[in-house]
């Protein structure tokens, strides 16, 4: 076994040699992605080139140095949906297959993944309560067959221990987070039920408010016109609150993603651990509601929390541009969905006919770019230059709508190292972004759990 630290290679001795050669579809996919890449690259190789050094030389030396740091860092992410086989998604990769699935991590050297028990929007009643545990249940035991799979080897980890141990024994590994307190229902007590299933990450919303907290997306009520209110707790409610002192006493590492402003702040007070904010960019690069505003991540990182940024065009485009903005307007306008959005996909699922849904993704999609990795690293940049360093990782939300060029699936992970390297990140700060920072979180907070809870 190796330890974390000295670790010289992210494919496992015990993988056989031939599951690491793509197919013949992989192959043809990596070199159109190679080739949107290419200008990047070739960019950063003329920018390396001294003495008169060839460029093709300094490429060599560049791409070289990022696949030898990204073999010796720990690769984190931080959020990716869980993907239920034989259920036809939109999200998947084109190969129909997860954009976060074992063989596309080996690929990409990605080590670990933290997969989310997400739920969307249902009725808070008893009917809807019941139905949000009947799919948190059915992705949770689709993260055991996973795991179970001797085909497709990955691991389970449920501490922070367990995690270095895995990594460092070059192994994959997944960590199980939840999102939607809608899942509890009404009922605190039902954190400790899946915490008990191996869930060591919360978020306690979605879309929409529920009895926890209010959230960053209000639903709109298609039947009435009439959107939620914006603060129907103002912030998080008693049960919030109650839930936030469990987290703590089990050792749970808190997610702030998806909460409203009022909620984030209230949280981050409250916790006597440092949280996190898993799938979220800076606000002031990109004006959405998704995305955490400066004040919000100087006091994450005040009470030493991370803020994870995501490759999603939605939380990455020129929010203030006026072109896109009409353009936005007139395809939710066409698609009949609300005008006003809080970010630019809101409502899709709103929208009846597969068709029309489909036509006005795509040409979302199509309005929002040019977008590449390196907006994506605008925001690490800016977050970096805010609040420093130890305060930024990476969570793809991979599976929900994800994917950029040049990042497109965990496949293409080593491309986030050699973007980082090209502006200038050393090795310790790059280990810390990729997963250095979510560790020292983690431990942390499990070394903050009640005495009286079994460590």
């Amino acid at each position: 076994m190796k330890s974390l630290n000295t670790r010289t290679y992210w494919r496992s001795k015990k993988q056989p040699v031939s599951d690491l050669w793509p197919t013949a579809q992989t192959r043809l996919r990596d070199c159109l992605r190679a080739l949107a890449w290419s200008c990047t690259l070739a960019f950063a190789a003329s920018a390396s080139a001294v003495d008169g050094q060839p460029k093709d030389e300094a490429e060599g030396h560049l791409l070289a140095a990022a696949r030898a740091i990204h073999q010796r860092v720990l690769t984190f992410d931080a959020h990716a949906d869980i993907e239920i086989p034989d259920k036809p998604s939109m999200y998947v990769g084109a190969d129909g297959l997860s954009k976060v699935a074992v063989d596309k991590m080996h690929q990409g050297g990605l080590d670990v993944v933290a997969m989310a028990v997400a739920v969307g929007p249902l009725p808070r009643n008893e009917k809807g309560f019941a139905e949000a545990r009947r799919i948190a249940d059915e992705k949770l035991a689709a993260v055991v067959a996973l795991t179970e799979n001797a085909d497709q080897p990955i691991q389970l980890v449920k501490s922070s221990d367990a995690l270095v141990a895995a990594v460092g024994d070059g192994q994959r590994a997944i960590v199980l987070s939840l999102q939607n307190a809608l899942i509890f229902g009404d009922d605190v007590a039902a954190i400790d039920h899946f915490y008990a299933q191996g869930v060591r990450m919360f978020a306690l919303t979605h879309m929409g408010h529920n009895e926890f907290a209010d959230s960053s997306r209000p639903l709109f009520n298609a039947e009435t016109g009439t959107r939620e209110a914006p603060a129907e707790h103002g912030g998080l409610s008693a049960k919030g609150r109650t839930a936030v002192q469990r987290f703590n006493e089990l050792g749970a590492v808190i997610d702030i993603s998806q909460l409203s402003t009022e909620a984030a702040l209230e949280v981050i007070s409250l916790s006597r651990t440092p949280v996190i904010a898993s799938h979220s960019n800076a606000r002031a690069l990109t004006n959405v509601s998704r995305n955490l505003s400066d004040a919000e991540i100087r006091k994450l990182a005040q009470r030493g929390g991370v803020i994870h940024v995501a490759p999603f065009a939605g939380y990455l485009f020129d929010s203030q541009n006026p072109e896109i903005d009409a353009g936005i307007r007139t395809l939710r306008r066409k698609a009949g969905i609300d005008e006003d959005y809080l970010y630019p996909f809101e409502l899709y699922w709103e929208i009846g006919d597969a068709s029309v849904k489909t036509e006005f993704l795509t040409g979302v999609r199509g309005l929002l770019g040019p977008i590449s990795l390196d907006t994506m690293l605008d925001h690490i940049d800016h977050i970096v230059a805010l609040v420093g360093v130890d305060h930024v990782g990476i969570g793809t939300d991979f599976n929900h709508g994800s994917g950029i060029p040049g990042y497109i699936d965990a496949s293409d992970s080593l491309n986030v190292t050699l973007g980082l390297l090209q502006r200038g990140y050393s090795e310790s700060q790059i280990g810390k972004i990729w997963g250095g920072n979510f560790l020292r979180v983690w431990r942390e907070v499990e070394g903050a759990r009640s005495d009286y809870l079994p460590h």
